[in-house]
């Protein structure tokens, strides 16, 4: 029961997430900070208030590593960060009269591309690792949801500067009155509410399961997960939906079928009446 109501909240939420994260896109194409933002500190703030006390709270699973050894890891991190943020300053300023290159894009799209690969393969290997930790240390989804979204608070000093002229144009949006409440908000910031809320009640589901499934079982329901949300944006929209989808789509539908062992369970099912017939 548990788990199917981890799947529910998932696909509710993340699938009302998408509307209003489109939403925001059209107007503003690169809110993707600031809304990034927002759902981690909203995530963190409620972890704080209702799951770590306010602080007072030790954690259940607890750090393994001394703060020397935290401080060491984030000085590294951030002499990367920068050297790596100036070298790009550097290759765009040489290279800006050949910006708009079709085989520049093209590698600017494979790097996308490597970079969505490589995420989702390390989302898997910390379902990997949460699993561990949770045969450990008992399970603990909302502290895990809490810390998940807490200790990266810091890194977004970085996009301050984005994030900041990004809520000045959310402040200069048309007026809309939200429903049932009464309350005149520029309707950015609307959006950006419900897609906060729904983002954690996505997210929320997604913790549960890691909790109550294998870590294989999570990433299949986090990737069919993206695949619905996309499919619910083409026909929510009204975009194109072409041959290829269909195909996506197909693959996408086998590869669950298999997954779930359904022809096994099937098969099952046909051969207990002949059984049941010989004895």
């Amino acid at each position: 029961m548990r788990p199917a109501f981890a799947v529910g909240l998932v696909f509710a939420g993340c699938c009302s997430n998408v509307i209003f994260l489109e939403l925001l896109a059209r107007k503003h194409p690169g809110c993707g900070n600031i809304v990034t933002f927002a759902q981690f500190l909203f995530i963190a703030v409620e972890g704080f208030l209702f799951e770590a006390d306010l602080g007072r709270k030790r954690p259940a699973i607890p750090i393994r590593y001394s703060i020397f050894k935290y401080t060491s890891i984030a000085l590294v991190s951030v002499g990367i960060f920068i050297c790596t943020f100036m070298s790009a300053k550097q290759v765009t300023s040489q290279s800006s009269s050949s910006e708009n290159d079709g085989f520049q894009a093209f590698l600017r799209w494979l790097l996308g591309i490597g970079a969505l690969t490589f995420a989702l393969l390390m989302s898997a290997r910390m379902g990997i690792f949460q699993e561990t930790l949770y045969k450990q240390f008992g399970k603990h989804s909302k502290e895990a949801l809490f810390y998940n979204h807490a200790l990266p608070l810091p890194g977004f000093v970085f996009l301050a500067s984005d994030i900041y002229d990004h809520a000045v144009l959310f402040n200069k949006s048309e007026l809309y009155q939200v429903p049932f409440v009464g309350v005149t908000v520029p309707i950015m910031w609307f959006y950006l509410l419900m897609n906060v809320v729904t983002q954690y009640v996505c997210i929320r589901g997604v913790f549960i399961l890691t909790t109550e499934c294998a870590s294989l079982t999570v990433t299949l329901v986090v990737t069919l997960r993206k695949f619905v949300s996309l499919i619910f944006s083409i026909l929510y929209f009204q975009n194109p939906f072409t041959l290829w989808h269909w195909l996506g789509t197909l693959f996408v539908f086998i590869g669950t079928l298999m997954y779930t062992e359904v022809w096994n369970s099937m098969g099952t099912t046909k051969s207990q009446p002949q059984r049941d017939k010989k004895n």
